[in-house]
């Protein structure tokens, strides 16, 4: 005898209309976040001539772009309408982060002018370390109950964004204790890599579980694929 499907309701309406204004908290306060990081990352990587600190910087620009996206996609009442685009939008700043970071990474590595310390940086990119995972955890966790493939694709471009602080983190404080200017361009090009992959799954439309058979809300997205 075949096991019976179990078939699974998404949320309801109030929850979803729960879900989407919790969506536009968390990229308002995303792309706050960001502005204020980016200004900062690029006056002090200006001053100490730290290409990974202005690197940082054009991330926090990238990463207010993803946002923005995901903003402008949950302004509309009919959100699912704008998803497809949202998600070519969410790609495109993947790759320009790649772009970005793998540029820098590779002008440092050929023997671009090292670097002074900056103890600015230091700080930021250990603020940055504590904040950017949470922001993370929450819309990645909201996205995925709402069945949002453009939130959860948002929610990974801020842990790519996590990943880029520890890197830089352990640049300046490897080149402020031991002159080891090369440690962040290889940690660099490593996350430069993933973010090409992230951006191409965005663009396939890849970055959420696809719909499955038998499920009553046919935009949720399975518990244990959204990895």
């Amino acid at each position: 005898m075949q096991p019976l499907l179990t078939v699974r309701s998404g949320p309801g309406p109030e929850r979803r209309a729960i879900l989407r204004r919790r969506v536009r908290i968390i990229v308002g306060v995303t792309i706050g976040y960001n502005v204020v990081e980016a200004v900062i990352a690029l006056v002090a990587g200006g001053i100490a001539s730290s290409s990974a600190l202005i690197a940082f910087g054009l991330d926090s620009v990238v990463e207010v772009l993803s946002a923005a996206a995901v903003a402008w996609q949950f302004a509309a009442a009919d959100h699912e309408r704008r998803e497809r685009v949202a998600m070519r939008l969410i790609a495109v700043s993947f790759f320009g982060l790649a772009a970005f970071v793998g540029f820098d990474a590779i002008g440092s590595l050929l023997g671009r002018e090292p670097a002074e310390h900056s103890p600015v940086g230091i700080v930021l990119a250990a603020v940055s370390l504590l904040v950017m995972p949470f922001l993370s955890w929450f819309e990645r966790r909201t996205g995925r109950e709402l069945g949002s493939r453009s939130a959860v694709a948002d929610s990974k471009q801020t842990l790519l964004c996590t990943y880029l602080s520890a890197v830089l983190l352990a640049g300046l404080v490897l080149n402020a204790a031991f002159g080891w200017y090369w440690a962040d361009p290889i940690a660099a090009l490593v996350i430069a890599g993933v973010a090409v992959k992230e951006g191409r799954d965005a663009w396939r439309g890849e970055t959420c579980c696809r719909p499955l058979a038998g499920v009553a809300d046919q935009e949720e997205c399975h518990s244990g694929c959204c990895d």
